[in-house]
């Protein structure tokens, strides 16, 4: 069983056979939790491969809002890509330091905005340094490039739109982080954040979709199968979540991967639903 979208993975050899084409723009996608040292602008600063500026979720954002990394208004980001030397003609490859870690969070936010020419880099920086390949520290100063965003609302859920889902069930809900979060049996990273899932949602953690070793995404088979197991079915539609809206993109990019129906992220995830008021948590294992 191939991959439904295997344009939507590029090789290390593909990308060092092409790192000087200039229809090619290769983004680090890196991120860590706060409070997580060397930071991933430190890791950046230290060896990038040749060209790639740093696209930093954090920096990308809504700074309006009091949650983490949340989207940017579209014009905003527009501005940000063309900062990048990201253009509407331009094929983006976008890696971080595992192979499977956040880059999926960048591929996820292009998409969200219209640019479906991007691609992951299979095995990521830790892959492309094993073999060999170059990096650099010296810091790109890319051209300004002209962007344009085409914001896609049905890739995004809000909160109001998840407790709509709870009541109608009209979506599946998946939750992408480890299962004893998922349970609330560990506790969160964030103070002050409850613990448990959204009611009615599944689980399946974002580090089950990949091989442990080599960070690169299992084979479509046992994507479908991983899916199915958590109890998914593509003929309805599917809302991912997760701690802080990064490795909820993970499952949509293995979703997208095997060729169901596009998720759509709740962007606001657990650290918005898991805030003290009135969203309803259950805990335990999913139902």
């Amino acid at each position: 069983m191939p991959y439904a979208h295997p344009e939507s993975l590029v090789s290390t050899d593909w990308l060092a056979a092409h790192l000087a084409d200039p229809a090619i723009r290769v983004v680090d996608g890196s991120f860590k939790l706060p409070g997580v040292t060397p930071t991933a602008q430190q890791d950046y600063a230290q060896r990038h491969i040749p060209g790639a500026p740093f696209f930093d979720i954090d920096v990308i954002s809504d700074h309006a809002s009091s949650l983490p990394h949340m989207l940017p208004r579209a014009d905003e980001f527009a501005k940000q890509m063309s900062r990048l030397g990201i253009g509407d003609e331009h094929h983006v490859v976008v890696y971080d330091g595992t192979g499977w870690s956040s880059a999926w969070r960048v591929w996820w936010m292009l998409r969200v905005f219209g640019h479906d020419k991007v691609a992951l880099l299979s095995g990521g920086l830790q892959k492309w340094l094993a073999e060999g390949r170059p990096v650099t520290a010296d810091m790109p100063q890319p051209a300004p490039a002209r962007f344009t965003s085409r914001f896609r609302p049905e890739l995004v859920r809000d909160k109001a739109e998840v407790k709509s889902d709870i009541a109608n069930r009209q979506e599946q809900v998946v939750d992408a982080r480890a299962q004893g979060r998922f349970e609330g049996t560990a506790p969160e990273p964030r103070p002050g954040i409850r613990s448990g899932h959204i009611p009615g949602s599944r689980s399946l953690p974002f580090d089950q979709l990949a091989d442990p070793k080599t960070k690169i995404p299992l084979p479509a088979e046992d994507l479908e199968k991983r899916l199915r197991a958590a109890g998914l079915a593509p003929e309805k539609p599917i809302v991912t979540s997760c701690g802080y809206g990064v490795t909820a993109c993970a499952l949509a990019f293995a979703i997208h991967l095997v060729g169901w129906p596009e998720a759509a992220v709740y962007d606001g995830s657990w650290s918005e639903w898991g805030l003290p008021g009135d969203t309803p948590i259950e805990t335990g294992p999913a139902r």
